[in-house]
């Protein structure tokens, strides 16, 4: 909602400005149309020439994502950090060979279940059973899980930030299209050179018109939006980091609660519990573990 609130007082300062210095709107609104279907009709065939068919499904859900800001929210980042503290609490009491029927069957997992947003997030869900599975199978080395980890996690990074980076490629691209819709422009006004002066005027600010959509939606509209998305897809990259976090510091031999608390210090500050926080919901985990035991 800031992104468009933002745009919005954007284009009323831009355009409040034009008429409160005596602009007149007629002729810009008249050769507007025209404008955009030049510009953005060009910039939507670039988008769909350098991307492929997952991108375009992609761009609608980034869309959304950036509107309505990253998906995890402080109570995500407890639960997932309580959830890890349970499978690297269970795996300290009885070996790692008692996580193979929760990586297995994670639907039906006791561990899961306690925690919905993690086990209907199933790229989080996966993430967490295929390294789980590797631990179980008596993967030790804490160096090579972290490298293995933070490559795939690089490699689905960098997959979530093509659309934005198609968007910035698009942003830089807007004011020479501006500039091909303003040549076209005069083109069409240089053809009726015999007409008087005022037409002529007019076809001229309609052309310049070009030059203007080009830059105020490319540095206006398009580029903070990519910057936006990159922001957003990079916070919500952070909640999968703790896994990678957590489960390497598990295999360097920490407490599961010490493993959990080294996975908070990388949370992004605005949804970072407190120590106390967390340590409020891990204790209630462990009560909860006891009473069912």
């Amino acid at each position: 909602m800031l992104f468009l609130g933002g745009l919005i007082f954007a284009l009323l300062c831009v355009f409040g400005s034009f008429v409160a210095s005596g602009g007149v709107l007629g002729p810009l609104l008249a050769s507007m149309p025209f404008e955009l279907l030049t510009i953005l009709g060009a910039a939507a065939g670039i988008f769909v020439m350098a991307n492929s068919k997952d991108a375009l499904k992609q761009l609608v859900g980034d869309l959304k994502l950036t509107l309505g800001g990253p998906r995890y929210d402080k109570a995500a980042y407890v639960e997932l950090l309580v959830t890890l503290f349970r499978f690297t609490r269970l795996a300290q009491a009885k070996g790692n060979m008692a996580l193979e029927e929760h990586v297995e069957n994670p639907n039906e997992s006791s561990i899961f279940t306690l925690a919905p947003k993690v086990r209907d997030d199933a790229p989080t869900r996966d993430l967490i059973c295929d390294y789980l599975r590797l631990v179980s199978l008596n993967v030790e080395d804490a160096y090579q899980l972290d490298e293995v980890m933070g490559r795939e996690l690089k490699k689905n990074l960098n997959e979530r930030l093509r659309v934005s980076n198609s968007l910035q490629s698009i942003a830089d691209a807007l004011p020479a299209l501006g500039i091909v819709a303003a040549v076209l422009g005069v083109i069409k006004t240089m053809a009726s050179i015999s007409k008087p002066p005022a037409i002529l005027g007019e076809m001229i600010a309609g052309a310049l018109v070009g030059t203007f959509l080009g830059v105020l939606l490319s540095y206006g509209v398009v580029a903070p939006l990519a910057s936006r998305m990159r922001d957003v897809i990079m916070q919500d990259g952070r909640y999968q980091d703790i896994i990678r976090i957590v489960f390497v510091a598990h295999l360097q031999g920490s407490p599961p609660q010490v493993s959990a608390e080294i996975g908070r210090k990388d949370i992004p500050h605005a949804f970072m519990p407190s120590f106390t926080e967390l340590d409020v919901a891990l204790s209630e985990s462990s009560n909860h573990a006891a009473g069912t035991a």
